[in-house]
């Protein structure tokens, strides 16, 4: 284990803040945090949203997808783990499931991280977001990764968490790095204080349905405002948790004296696990590698904030005093409604939960005893509790909270996932209601796809397991509440923000050797939002593990135009025939519109469009796990809002994305040709649309991807060069 004494000093292989010049441009804390985790940036090199850095984070946490990262680390050849410090493993997601089966693959991974050196925790220890809190991984001003999307929790002690995918982590376990594009940064400010019997749950709860049109996908949110100062740290931690079904892909929350005041009740804590004393002749406890007083007596002196100045894409304003407790659903998080108003309709369940990361805290449980206390469950319902971690099962033990909790009916289930992901014990069956204080609610996540799933608060999901229906507690005065209506909330534009590539776009980008000067080729437009990686790439042959990549090219876009594959192979075709350039990588350049590639993560939709001649995509925006998928493996992304736009205007039917071409054709191609010039960022586009466009040229961390092949092939180089 690694002891980080103090986050003033600097470390041999990256500096720990930016360089601060006089002409640097504002910074985010976000952006302050990534610089100080990049890699080989170029000499005076400031980073900003939108740039591809390579990063060297303080850790990477995979869980039970630990066995197929294990096999993935293995094909590429790497031998051993680049820094076994950095990789941390925790079973939480199938950890009721004794087959024999399953326990050889626990054990399978528990040899590996003692092969190597790994911080391993066990099955039962608790769901690793929580133990990576608990354990100090996830600490304030550090970037710590995780193959898994609820890693944006990091975010409630003021730590950059993101996810990542398996690819990734097998490239962190072997080299110590991967690469990430800083993602536009959102600004949420928190105005007012919440009324009594108001929390963090219902905070996020009405933000996933007041703002749910897409005003934070894949973004950075910033939690900032006086709200922010009254939330606890329990709070904080599920509202960053749940910023993922938000959309976003960071929440972050400042470091405060209410994050300091929690990280010395945590330390004193650690100091109070011996009998040791100052009289009593026994030696003090080992001191906690990451939850220390050197390490928190830094953080006091050793504030970051975000600079005046500093560019957000937009801005939200929610003011937490016109806030009710919320629920979310039935089965989705961008509907939400007053609690008082379900209340009235008497909505009848049949189980109720309080689990997972996001809500099975100590407060929680506390919350949820308080309400249970001198009350049984309702009969027919079946009312299921887990710790987020043994750590805090033992706390609510001694507390009395976990006793109320059995007394009163409720059944234990062990500190993991469980019903969150629908595994193990106690799913919604068909035709059932369940209320959870979980984090999604998406139809079939918790059992039977025709069941239906609400989330409240744990009190709402306590009270609701006592009555039967969906309710509050009775301690919930409602004079002490607002008037029940949508909360208050606003969004705006900043303009600094829309002026960023082209001020990026300035100076040139320096171009590594053998990156192509020049994308360049015919333009087809898919005039369609949200093209998922179905219709890229149909699910039917997602799992024939022997399908070619020419056959892949051959079926690309089949479940979106059928005629898309045979139109690029044509063009593949006359291009060949016309010979190379130097310096230009000719292909088909494929405009798409917004949250091109959402879905899953079958990176078949990525390596199949660059095995059909398709070198580079330009979209509105990207689905986040495809585009770490297309340039983890050599295919360049680009967005383009102002390109789509007008392409939109002129060729899709009624000037809008959804039906195809005003032609009727589902794939527009009108003889235009397009030049992506990789230093400058310039796009001309010529023929029957004529007109230069800026984007953000990509950096060199994805330039040495697409030379070395992807992903796969950078990790091969770094380890021939290690050796």
């Amino acid at each position: 284990m690694r002891f980080v004494p103090s986050l003033a000093r600097t470390y041999g292989h990256r500096r720990l803040f930016a360089t601060v010049v006089g002409s640097r441009a504002p910074q985010t804390i976000i952006e302050k945090v990534v610089q100080k985790y990049a890699v080989g940036l170029s000499e005076g090199k400031v980073v900003k949203a939108g740039d591809y850095v390579m990063i060297r984070p303080e850790h990477v946490m995979t869980h039970d997808n630990t066995g197929p990262v294990i096999s993935k680390f293995k094909s590429i050849g790497a031998s051993k783990v680049h820094n076994p410090q950095q990789p941390v493993f925790t079973l939480d997601h199938d950890v009721q499931n004794k087959s024999t089966k399953n326990l050889a693959k626990y054990a399978s991974i528990e040899e590996f991280a003692r092969k190597y050196g790994i911080d391993f925790y066990p099955a039962g220890r608790g769901i690793g977001h929580q133990v990576l809190v608990e354990e100090g991984y996830a600490f304030p001003y550090t970037l710590t990764v995780a193959s898994d999307s609820h890693s944006n929790m990091y975010g409630g002690v003021g730590c950059i968490g993101t996810p990542i995918v398996r690819t990734d982590a097998a490239a962190l376990w072997a080299t110590g790095k991967t690469w990430w594009q800083v993602p536009r940064m959102v600004k949420v400010e928190l105005k007012g204080k919440l009324a009594p019997g108001v929390t963090g749950k219902d905070v996020i709860v009405a933000l996933c349905g007041s703002f749910n049109k897409d005003e934070v996908l894949n973004a950075a949110i910033e939690f900032t405002g006086e709200g922010v100062a009254a939330l606890s740290v329990d709070d904080r931690l599920t509202i960053a948790n749940m910023t993922t079904e938000w959309g976003a892909l960071v929440g972050v929350f400042p470091v405060d004296q209410t994050t300091l005041q929690w990280y010395d009740k945590a330390l004193n804590k650690l100091e109070l696990r011996t009998f040791s004393s100052a009289n009593s002749g026994i030696p003090p406890p080992p001191t906690h590698p990451r939850i220390n007083r050197q390490r928190l007596d830094a953080l006091q002196t050793t504030a970051i904030q975000s600079d005046p100045g500093a560019e957000y894409a937009s801005h939200l304003v929610f003011d937490l005093s016109t806030l009710v407790p919320h629920v979310s659903g039935p089965n989705s998080v961008k509907v939400s409604n007053p609690l008082p108003v379900l209340e009235e309709k008497k909505i009848a369940i049949n189980k109720a939960y309080l689990v997972s990361c996001t809500n099975s805290r100590v407060s929680d449980i506390a919350a949820a005893a308080e309400v249970m206390k001198g009350n049984k469950v309702a009969e027919g319902v079946e009312f299921y509790i887990a710790a987020a971690s043994s750590v805090v099962q033992q706390e609510a033990e001694r507390l009395g909270h976990w006793d109320t909790l059995i007394q009163s009916g409720a059944k234990v289930l062990p500190a993991g996932c469980g019903p969150c992901i629908g595994l193990g014990t106690g799913l919604l069956e068909e035709g059932q209601v369940g209320i959870s204080a979980t984090n999604r609610n998406y139809k079939g996540r918790m059992g039977h796809p025709n069941a239906q799933a609400y989330l409240a608060s744990p009190a709402v999901v306590s009270a609701s397991a006592i009555r039967g229906y969906i309710c509050g507690p009775a301690s919930l005065d409602p004079n002490a509440l607002p008037p029940v209506q949508t909360p208050t909330f606003s969004i705006s534009q900043t303009p600094s923000s829309s002026s960023s590539a082209s001020a990026s776009s300035s100076a040139e980008e320096p171009l590594l050797e053998g990156f192509p000067r020049a994308f360049s080729g015919p333009l087809l437009f898919a005039p369609q939002d949200n093209l998922n990686t179905d219709g890229i790439y149909p699910g039917k042959y997602t799992y024939q593990d022997d399908i070619t990549l020419e056959r892949q090219a051959q079926v690309v876009m089949e479940n979106y135009d059928p005629e898309f594959a045979s139109v690029v192979a044509s063009i593949v075709t006359r291009q060949a025939e016309s010979g190379d350039v130097e310096g230009l990588k000719k292909g088909t350049i494929l405009v798409a519109g917004y949250n091109f590639g959402t879905g899953s993560s079958r990176e078949q939709a990525a390596t199949a469009l660059k095995a059909a001649g398709i070198p580079l995509v330009v979209a509105g925006s990207f689905g986040d796990i495809f585009k770490r998928n297309a340039i983890n493996n050599g295919l360049v992304c680009i967005e383009s809002p102002e390109l789509v736009k007008d392409l939109t205007e002129a060729y899709a039917k009624d000037g809008k994305r959804g039906a195809g071409g005003k032609d009727g054709e589902l794939t527009v191609n009108k003889g235009i040709d397009v030049v992506v010039n990789m230093a400058t960022g310039q796009v001309e586009v010529t023929g029957a649309l004529n007109k230069t466009y800026t984007v953000r040229p990509v950096g060199p961390s994805v330039q040495e991807l697409w030379l070395c092949g992807g992903l796969e092939g950078y990790i091969l180089k770094e380890i021939q060069a290690q050796v």
